[in-house]
């Protein structure tokens, strides 16, 4: 179903019963990257999951986009739903909405799973993303597909898994220019760590341990940021953890919800 918020219109999908768990894309995927997750979260929560703004079936209009935009597509996607509370689980981009909303909107968050993911770059990450939008704006997204599909995943998952590489390329492919760059402008610009001890809420924060684009440094910045919060890094996976390695991804966002439900 499609969601008037904040000026757009958000795609989103709900299954399951009970709590309330909202989940959140990476930059280029859909929220079918979550399928497997929200399958098994479904037995216990209801689950919403949505194509950020510029992604998936919701609306991509010109850029440049925000953090604080997109949290506020959220905001009002959870207002529009009559959601008052609700666990959250981010990845990368993901991730990064859900540190800026938690910051934005106290309170509203249960918890937060903080996937591969920073709550700061540095200011030379600047000109790399500023080169993948000359990219997506100059000759589209497909010469982005097979390096993004470097960086997301480790070499002998990409030989051994075909199929499963196939289908996020074909997000990276199918993901709308201005969307990509929309919120490429957006990423980069992160910088909440000295705010994170603002929050309260039960954190859980999941790394790959050859995560190259925010690697096991940036997460434990997190984690050594937030009080209170758990490190969980996970062997043999690169970016997308939850879909290299499934069963090591979602035993941790369970043993941390089972804790705080």
């Amino acid at each position: 179903m499609k969601v008037g918020t904040n000026g757009v219109r958000i795609n989103c999908e709900m299954e399951g019963d009970g709590p309330w768990i909202t989940m959140s894309h990476s930059l280029a995927c859909s929220l079918h990257m979550w399928d497997e997750q929200a399958a098994l979260l479904a037995r216990h929560f209801k689950v919403l999951r949505f194509d950020t703004r510029g992604h998936g079936a919701s609306d991509a209009p010109d850029g440049p986009y925000s953090l604080e935009m997109l949290a506020d597509d959220l905001k009002g996607l959870l207002d529009a739903l009559d959601i008052k509370r609700t666990h959250f689980v981010g990845l990368s981009m993901g991730g990064m909405i859900g540190q800026v909303f938690a910051l934005r909107y106290p309170g509203v968050l249960r918890t937060l799973v903080l996937a591969d993911t920073t709550s700061r770059y540095p200011a030379e990450a600047a000109g790399v993303w500023a080169e993948r939008i000359k990219v997506a704006e100059s000759r589209g997204m497909e010469p982005l597909v097979a390096p993004t599909l470097e960086r997301w995943f480790t070499e002998p998952f990409r030989a051994a898994n075909p199929d499963k590489v196939r289908r996020i390329a074909q997000m990276i492919r199918t993901t709308p220019v201005a969307g990509y760059a929309g919120c490429s402008h957006a990423i980069p610009k992160i910088d909440v760590s000295a705010r994170l001890r603002e929050l309260d809420a039960p954190a859980l924060v999941i790394v790959g341990e050859r995560d190259t684009g925010t690697p096991v440094a940036m997460a434990r910045e997190i984690h050594e940021s937030y009080p209170g919060s758990e490190l969980v890094i996970i062997p043999s996976a690169a970016h997308l953890a939850n879909v290299e390695q499934p069963e090591a991804f979602n035993a941790a966002l369970a043993d941390f919800l089972a804790k705080h439900r």
